[in-house]
């Protein structure tokens, strides 16, 4: 329950600190004195949108703050500036986790609320929760989830399968080309290599030639010269010492010769003139260019890797194909188990239907309607949503059951004031909420219709705490604490909004004015006291 709140620099609040008992506490308050500054005040802990009309001065920070029981305490703090910030136990949160947390903590019943009876979705929550069917609920939650995921999953795939088929062909003709190139590693640099000498090879080996020719002249090779160059000096070597390294120098020339014209001899028998390997090298170079040029590549690595990568990408398309077909059998089974899931829920919300239908019926009957008729209708769409399969719809008529519509066409402001209510008073006990604001919830009715919502209000503040809105006397004269709003100008003729809790003789001056009006009579005093002598 809500034991404590302070108010801080919040539209025509300057300060407020108040405590707040159990049970119920009826707030009353002349029009414009501030009872919905109050309300909007909490509506900040609640995560309400801040604006900046909250400031009474607009160089200080707003500041909202709540002590529940158990020691919790949720504070909003917005600065001149409009940066807010929240915290649960002094601890900085986010404002969607200040607002998860306080929808726990209390719940406000702010005027038009009936209105929601005309949304289907609320309608359809406020089954749910008198059924009880979190678990059904929870459970095709998660399933209608899965089957969601296994079917956008599957879309993706179809669509992942449709464009590598449309592309499938045209892959598979590059990836023939390439296989059927027959490409090797630095081919290139040999086949190159090779045309230089193929373009080149009659003049190779014409040059070859004429240096061997060179070598060995027509008459006299150069090698059989140097041996006769040796012979005179050998035979004089022995009177000589010195000759003989000349000699040895001229022998290793001689050898060196041999040597290279045997190379040369071999190199020029290696050549061969033949235009038609030079055709076949060329070819198969413009093969290779062309093959690079088409994959805007520049060496055969990288067409080595296209190619390996297209074949993973066919051999991946017909995994693909295999995987579609088990994704369709997931899908499948999940839409079942959904449908499954859908179909006892739905049976939960049919069972329950009447039984909250003839208890809600029975609460509103009791609020000066004997002859209301009220039922709910449940209907299959077809569609399921992430709430089922189910769309519901409040039946409702004053006068009997043979004159039932939407609850929404046919009852008038204070029959849907009246409805509400009881719905409210028939979860409340469902839904554990310790403690609950209802702004003016007997907008339309007076009298003796008061009186009995009055009643049927003091009744569940016996098991929570609830704070009542009010403008009726009959609901404000009900026992529990009540307190004022008022407004009253400072010196400098700035209004500012207060709010004390009565005692007795307050009480009844106060249920008095309710009742006269402006002026105070002693008429209703005697009414007020009247009123009041019984709680």
């Amino acid at each position: 329950m809500l034991k404590r709140l302070t108010i801080e620099n919040y539209a025509l609040i300057k300060s407020l600190d108040i405590e707040f008992p159990d049970g119920l506490i009826i707030i009353t308050g002349e029009t414009g004195a501030g009872k919905s500054i109050l309300l909007g005040a909490i509506s900040l802990l609640l995560g309400g949108k801040s604006k900046s009309s909250v400031f009474m001065d607009d160089t200080k920070n707003c500041i909202v703050e709540a002590e529940f029981d158990d020691d919790r305490i949720l504070r909003r703090v917005i600065s001149p500036s409009g940066r807010s910030r929240a915290f649960y136990n002094d601890e900085p949160v986010k404002i969607s986790y200040l607002s998860e947390l306080s929808s726990k903590f209390i719940d406000i019943h702010e005027q038009h609320q009936h209105l929601k009876l005309s949304d289907e979705l609320f309608r359809l929550s406020v089954l749910d929760k008198f059924a009880q069917d979190d678990k059904e609920l929870h459970d095709f939650r998660n399933k209608f989830e899965k089957h969601n995921f296994l079917l956008s999953e599957l879309k993706k795939l179809e669509e992942k399968i449709r464009k590598s088929e449309s592309e499938k062909d045209f892959k598979t003709f590059q990836y023939q080309n390439l296989v059927e190139a027959k490409l090797e590693l630095e081919e290139v640099e040999k086949l190159e290599a090779e045309q230089t000498q193929l373009a080149n090879a009659e003049n190779i080996k014409l040059r070859i030639e004429e240096s061997i020719n060179s070598i060995n002249p027509f008459e006299h090779s150069i090698v059989q010269q140097i041996k006769d160059a040796i012979t005179p000096l050998e035979k004089e070597a022995e009177h000589l010492p010195a000759l003989q390294s000349i000699i040895d120098r001229l022998d290793s020339c001689k050898y060196e010769l041999d040597d290279i014209d045997a190379e040369l001899n071999k190199l020029s028998d290696s050549i061969s003139v033949s235009p038609q390997r030079l055709e076949e090298v060329d070819n198969r170079l413009s093969t290779i260019y062309t093959l690079e040029k088409k994959h805007n590549v520049t060496s055969v690595e990288e067409l080595i890797e296209i190619r390996d990568a297209l074949a993973s990408e066919l051999e991946t398309s017909d995994i693909s194909n295999e995987k579609l077909e088990s994704l369709k059998k997931e899908v499948s089974n999940a839409m079942s188990d959904m449908r499954e899931a859908s179909v006892r829920l739905s049976k939960k919300r049919h069972d329950i239907a009447p039984i909250f239908s003839s208890k809600l019926q029975e609460i509103i009957r009791s609020l000066e309607m004997p002859y209301a008729t009220f039922r709910i209708d449940i209907t299959d769409k077809q569609n399921l949503t992430v709430n089922g399969q189910d769309t519901v719809d409040f039946k409702f008529s004053a006068n009997g059951s043979y004159n039932l519509n939407s609850i929404s066409n046919v009852a008038s402001g204070g029959e849907l004031s009246r409805i509400m209510l009881s719905l409210k008073s028939l979860m409340a006990g469902l839904t554990y909420m310790p403690t609950m604001i209802f702004d003016e919830i007997d907008t339309g009715v007076s009298g003796k219709i008061a009186d009995k919502m009055g009643n049927l209000i003091g009744n569940m503040a016996e098991n929570m705490q609830i704070f009542a809105i009010t403008h009726l006397p009959q609901i404000a004269s009900k026992a529990g604490a009540h307190y004022l709003v008022y407004k009253e100008m400072d010196d400098n003729n700035i209004a500012h909004t207060y709010i004390k809790k009565l005692n007795q003789e307050e009480r009844e001056r106060e249920v008095a004015r309710m009742l006269s009006g402006a002026k105070l009579t002693d008429a209703a005093l005697v009414n007020a006291k009247e009123l009041m002598k019984n709680y």
